[in-house]
Parts: C-alpha cells; sequence; structure tokens
C-alpha cells in the first residue's frame, strides 16, 4: 500500500464504518481466547487493529512492509517493526495469535507470507485473516490499493491449508451492503477509502452492524473472514 493511501487510512480509520466494524469483528474473535499472550499484526499500517489488541491485554507488535505505516503506528506509541510478510524478521513459535487483515492480496507470492505467519505462530496458537473476495468485484478500487487478486473460498483454504493451517471458520462479511458495494466501485476511478458525510457514515454502519445477528455468513460478500490455528503435532507444521 502506498503511503499515501496509509496516511489516508490513518486518517479516517477512527470513524469510517468499515474500520469500526471490521475492529468490532476483531474484539469478539478476541473475547473468544480466555487468555492474552503474545500478538503480531501483520500490515498493521498505523496500528488501528494493533490498539484493540493492546485494549484486550495483549503484548502486541505492529508489523508493515511501509516505512511509513511503522513511523505513524510508532506515533501512536505502538511497537512496530519494518518488515516484508513474506520473511518476516522475527523468531520461529514466537506469537500466540497472528493478524493478517487485507494483506494476502497485496502479495505475488501469498503462499510465502502464509509459510511465514505459521512459522512464528505457537503451535495451537491462532490465526485471523481477512481478504477481500470475489474477482467479480474488481474494480478501480484494488488497482489503487494495490491489491493483485480477490479471493474465492476454495482457493483461500488451499492456500491456508497447504502452508500448515487448520481452519477452524470461514465466513463472509459485509453481505448486506455487497450491491452497494459493487454499484459505487463501478462508479469511482481510485480507492473507495474516503472521509464520509456522518449521516451517511452512521446509516452504512447501523447495517453492517446488523448483520452480525443475520444468517448470512454463507452468502457472497465483499470479504472473506477466516479463524484457523497452527496444529500442536509436529506433523502440521508449514513446510521448509
Amino acid at each position: 500500500m502506498e503511503a499515501t493511501q496509509i496516511r489516508r487510512t490513518v486518517e479516517v480509520e477512527d470513524r469510517h464504518w468499515w474500520y469500526r466494524e471490521r475492529r468490532a469483528i476483531l474484539a469478539r474473535e478476541l473475547r473468544r481466547i480466555s487468555t492474552p499472550g503474545r500478538a503480531l499484526d501483520i500490515g498493521a499500517a498505523g496500528g488501528g487493529n494493533t490498539r484493540v489488541l493492546i485494549e484486550y491485554g495483549w503484548d502486541a507488535l505492529a508489523a508493515d512492509y511501509s516505512e511509513t505505516a511503522v513511523e505513524l503506528a510508532r506515533e501512536r506509541g505502538l511497537q512496530a517493526v519494518h518488515a516484508d510478510a513474506r520473511d518476516l524478521p522475527l523468531p520461529d513459535m514466537r506469537f500466540d495469535l497472528v493478524l493478517a487483515f487485507d494483506v494476502l492480496e497485496h502479495i505475488e507470492e501469498d503462499h510465502k507470507a502464509v509459510r511465514e505467519l505459521v512459522r512464528v505462530l505457537q503451535p495451537g496458537g491462532t490465526a485471523l485473516i481477512t481478504v477481500p473476495c470475489d474477482m467479480a468485484l474488481w474494480s478501480a478500487h484494488d488497482v489503487a490499493s494495490c491489491h493483485v487478486r480477490r479471493y474465492t473460498r476454495d482457493g483461500l483454504n488451499s492456500l491456508l491449508t497447504g502452508e500448515g493451517l487448520i481452519i477452524d471458520r470461514m465466513w463472509s462479511w459485509n453481505v448486506l451492503l455487497r450491491p452497494v458495494v459493487a454499484w459505487r466501485r463501478r462508479r469511482i476511478s481510485g480507492s473507495d477509502v474516503t472521509e464520509m458525510p456522518y449521516l451517511a457514515n452512521m446509516g452504512l454502519g447501523a447495517i453492517i452492524a446488523v448483520e452480525r445477528y443475520l444468517p448470512v455468513k454463507s452468502l457472497p460478500g465483499v470479504s472473506l473472514i477466516v479463524r484457523a490455528h497452527r496444529p500442536r503435532s509436529s506433523g502440521g507444521c508449514a513446510p521448509a
């Protein structure tokens, strides 16, 4: 992600409905884990999700390929390291939890990034991953965001399990607003991560929040979310 896009994200993410609901999803997943430990936030940008980890008691490290992102995260008082997701400068089996929120779609060699994620994850540790889905939604937004691809369920499943993760759950997100997103992205020439009018932002936030309680997570959405873990047995380790 380019420096200008990262700065734009940091400027709007505290208020923007999409980022707010994604942080709420992260918070719900963290509540499933009884004991906080060490966490790594890969592709952390300015550290919006890293702050959620800290709020829930995790010893969290932000990592990003962009020096701008690392600088912004440190300005926010976060531990941050400059790192390529395909070659993390971190020890084996260091973390109890690893996040990769909207990271893999930026990387041509996404299997290498998953392999590194597994390498630094403790056996039995949890991985939380989000990606944009469905190439039918490909638009100028993806180009402006430096995406390489959007994923299918089968493709993402094969990628993660092929590098040693066991998927506990995979579900669609942003299902209710998919038609709105598709319509808007056909009409814009760049990223749709922008400051929004207050009422529109609140309205979209209310709609996406309703999705938490509806049985729509198997339907086509805009994103896929995965909760997975590294198996405890040596047989499930990532390939060398």
